[in-house]
């Protein structure tokens, strides 16, 4: 996974970039159940003590994985959004980004609702997502409320876009993009 490293300046900089990578992959190959601490730094080139010097534990670990994916995820669509994409751009980003790491979001999805500092954690991001939406929208009239509805609907429909739900209903997904685009088309109006 081409997730982003830590920006660190201290001189563990290199290792804690390289077990936070090891454990994105590990993560999204066998999501987090499926994942320890001592297979995310024998991914990364260490010894498994290793991993205990940089993180706490695996919710750690996975809490600073998640704060790496919405960093690159923010970093795609202010690309787009810079160069005044059109929003079906905008649409296909988000999916791919989803899409490009399923077996990690599937975990956020059951961790968030089994672990209480997961939770808040997706609270704090999801709340960054919308003072974001809020700037690319430049109307800074909209309510976070209203704002919050527009993010659930972004990534709920992402998500299954990603997943391939319409598919496993015999539906195509052209509503879905549609409806992803709309959202964005009223937040630029």
């Amino acid at each position: 996974m081409a997730i982003a490293a830590p920006t660190m300046n201290d001189s563990g900089s290199s290792t804690a970039a390289k077990l936070l990578t090891a454990a994105m992959d590990e993560f999204n190959t066998h999501g987090f159940a499926g994942t320890d601490t001592n297979r995310i730094a024998r991914r990364a080139g260490f010894a498994p003590q290793t991993f205990y010097r940089w993180y706490k534990d695996k919710i750690e670990i996975f809490v600073a994985c998640y704060r790496a994916w919405e960093d690159e995820e923010k970093d795609a669509l202010q690309a787009l959004f810079d160069r005044d994409a059109p929003s079906e751009a905008l649409v296909e980003a988000g999916v791919a980004h989803h899409k490009r790491y399923l077996m990690f979001r599937r975990s956020l999805r059951q961790l968030s609702i089994d672990h209480a500092v997961v939770r808040t954690a997706r609270a704090e991001s999801r709340l960054r997502l919308i003072g974001r939406i809020r700037d690319w929208s430049g109307q800074p009239e909209f309510s976070i409320e209203t704002l919050a509805v527009v993010q659930f609907q972004f990534e709920r429909l992402t998500d299954a876009l990603a997943e391939g739900e319409f598919a496993d209903m015999g539906l195509g997904e052209d509503a879905a993009r549609a409806e992803i685009a709309r959202l964005i088309d009223a937040l630029r109006a």
